[in-house]
């Protein structure tokens, strides 16, 4: 909203300053402060607030170390990061630029999700929460709405920089040629893949290769690969979330580094400077990220060990929707593997002892574990790791994994 207002004034009274507020680097910079104050100062009275409600943890016994101290610590701290990312966003993005409201849709319908499930399991003293079938249809409704505006809406384009040569329009191929440029808005379905020729995939050739024609039914295919990108993402967010700090800490990195990718894919220089896809209105996504960045930063005040609150699945299913959200429509979302590879990993974790204990049981009567127990985490606390040690570690890795996945967008 302050956007328009010192737009309003630059243009209306030539304002001293009020045209900074038209740079997106001034914005992003503000909302991050923003975010973080809003997160450390009012993050403890929105603590003490889940106290009084007597929103606290109930731990099970699960045989770890430091996991009886962890009762009664309150829960729901996800709205700490829910409301330090809005307010910024609100105030200092562009309310109409589609990524924006695509994201404020994503953090708001997670958020509510994730909520009703630790109300049911406060509250209601359900501890299963809500159940995990309507988890996936809310995850499902909100890859339909975030795939359909994806395909259908006409501000969602990409630009190529084409050439003008003996009157036939061609891509570019080398620098070298001399033509007369030029880019060229179009809707397109094509998205980055690391170690590919063009580091591009379009997906709408899985379906044009039958015929030609079809090139407008390609939402068949793409819709259901954002469903699966954003339940895959959200879920494995919410099983990162096992012990302090690891959850926020992790998604910092990887929506920091996502933020590099939307600034320059927003940037009609830097991204042909660099050979990456140019997506116009893309670099708004900026603020919202900053905002997000922050919010999470300052969670982490209170969430690093010996945490004083936990996010809970209002906190780690908003985490997830809004990373997969980003990947989509910075068109990075295969790159996801990588750069989410902690939330990887934990999920595989979880997946590979539950096929394999059901396995061995069928086989021979006993069940067998791979891991001493998952979510990957709990393996190393079994093995006798301090928990901080563990998500320092793990910090580290996402770390690495992010710059591997920056390092990808120039091997081809």
């Amino acid at each position: 909203m302050l956007y328009y207002l010192f737009k309003y004034l630059d243009e209306a009274y030539n304002l001293p300053g009020a045209g900074l507020f038209q740079f997106i680097t001034f914005r992003a910079a503000v909302a991050i402060l923003m975010s973080l104050a809003i997160s450390t100062i009012y993050g403890k009275r929105i603590i003490r607030f889940l106290q009084r409600q007597q929103m606290g943890e109930t731990i099970r016994d699960l045989g770890l170390e430091g996991q009886a101290e962890k009762a009664g610590t309150p829960t729901m701290g996800g709205l700490i990061i829910i409301f330090a990312t809005l307010l910024p966003v609100l105030l200092f993005a562009k309310l109409d630029n589609i990524y924006i409201i695509l994201l404020i849709v994503t953090t708001l319908w997670m958020g509510v999700i994730g909520f009703i499930d630790d109300y049911k399991k406060k509250m209601e003293k359900n501890k299963d929460g809500l159940s995990g079938k309507y988890k996936v249809i809310g995850q499902v409704g909100l890859g339909i709405i975030v795939g359909t505006t994806m395909f259908f809406h006409s501000d969602i384009t990409i630009k190529e920089e084409r050439v003008e040569k003996q009157g036939i329009e061609q891509i570019e191929i080398s620098a070298g040629q001399s033509a007369e440029k030029f880019t060229k808005e179009e809707k397109s379905l094509k998205t980055t893949i690391p170690f590919a020729k063009n580091n591009e995939l379009d997906y709408s050739k899985l379906i044009t290769w039958i015929n030609p024609n079809w090139a407008k039914y390609a939402w068949i295919i793409f819709i259901p690969i954002v469903i699966f990108i954003i339940t895959a993402v959200s879920n494995g967010a919410n099983l990162t979330d096992g012990i302090d700090g690891l959850a926020a800490g992790t998604s910092a990195i990887a929506v920091l580094t996502l933020g590099i990718f939307a600034w320059v894919s927003g940037n009609i220089i830097f991204s042909d400077y660099l050979n990456v896809m140019y997506i116009p209105n893309s670099g708004e996504m900026v603020i919202f990220i900053t905002a997000f960045v922050g919010a999470l930063v300052g969670f982490l005040w209170y969430n690093t060990y010996p945490a004083q609150v936990f996010m809970g699945d209002t906190g780690s299913l908003t985490i997830g929707g809004i990373i997969a959200v980003l990947a989509i429509a910075t068109r990075k979302e295969w790159l996801i593997p990588i750069l989410c590879g902690v939330f990887f990993m934990e999920t595989l974790s979880v997946m590979l002892q539950v096929s394999y204990f059901k396995y061995t049981r069928k086989k021979t009567g006993t069940g067998k574990r791979i891991f001493l127990m998952s979510p990957l985490h709990h393996h190393y606390q079994k093995k006798g790791i301090h928990e901080s040690k563990i998500v320092t570690r793990f910090w580290i890795v996402g770390i690495l994994l992010a710059i591997l996945t920056i390092v990808t967008l120039k091997i081809r």
